[in-house]
């Protein structure tokens, strides 16, 4: 099938297989016989050379991808952080407000960006249009999710753009009370635990702090198997304090 040659190439970056195909007149929305689309993987691998090429050749910057799993091009490249691909994809006309079906997560890049501490993403979806606060799942939003992992940056950036500190969720949880929540407890401890209780028997956990985006810190803990091969990451920011302030300062002004 045309569509699997297509998205066989982009997957394994093949830009010049991508042209001729193109070239040839196979359809740029043409999906795979998976249901993937060539644009959503590119945007997903942060490929924005074959992503502008896709688009050059009238791929719809907001069809969803029908594999499984996938959704949104713009989600995909904003969950990952690949910040030249969302802004050619806001280029070339990507809603950034649209949100993806409901099993593939129901919200919009933005929570994506937020909640993985993408701050060039979040930013360049925010000076792209983006609603900073839409609602998500049990009432959260974007600010809710940032608040909760303690990236003080995001908070910050979502905060420039008209984000509203005092939008509560279902709980009646305010962002800041949820950052709240977390200061002062052991989140080395707590970290560790969760992710002991879902790794495979004889696993070993290590833990790491390593410096996200706009400085935000943030605590992860490993999981490799009994042969050491790492089989997954938890992580969580620290500046849950930071937050807070920030917040509260917001809200007050």
């Amino acid at each position: 099938m045309t569509g699997d040659r297509l998205v066989t190439a982009v997957a394994t970056g093949a830009a010049a297989t991508v042209g001729r195909l193109l070239g040839r007149g196979v359809s740029a929305d043409t999906p795979d016989s998976y249901g993937s689309t060539a644009l959503y993987r590119a945007a997903v691998q942060g490929d924005a050379g074959i992503v502008r090429m896709l688009l050059a050749a009238g791929a719809d910057p907001d069809r969803e991808s029908g594999g499984d799993g996938e959704g949104l091009p713009l989600c995909g490249a904003a969950s990952w952080g690949h910040v030249e691909v969302v802004r050619a994809l806001l280029d070339a006309g990507a809603d950034p407000d649209r949100r993806e079906a409901a099993g593939a997560g129901g919200v919009t890049a933005l929570f994506w960006a937020a909640s993985n501490g993408r701050l060039a993403v979040v930013t360049a979806l925010l000076e792209g249009g983006a609603d900073p606060d839409p609602v998500g799942h049990a009432g959260r939003t974007p600010l809710s999710h940032a608040a909760e992992k303690g990236l003080a940056a995001v908070a910050g950036v979502l905060l420039e753009h008209g984000a509203d500190p005092a939008v509560a969720d279902d709980r009646g949880l305010r962002p800041a009370d949820l950052a709240r929540r977390h200061v002062g407890h052991d989140l080395e401890a707590g970290l560790r635990d969760g992710a002991v209780e879902h790794a495979p028997p004889g696993a070993r956990v290590t833990l790491r702090r390593e410096r996200g985006e706009g400085g935000d810190e943030r605590l992860v803990a490993e999981v490799r198997d009994a042969a050491g091969d790492p089989r997954s990451e938890r992580w969580i920011g620290t500046g849950h304090a930071e937050v807070v302030r920030i917040l509260e300062a917001g809200r007050a002004s």
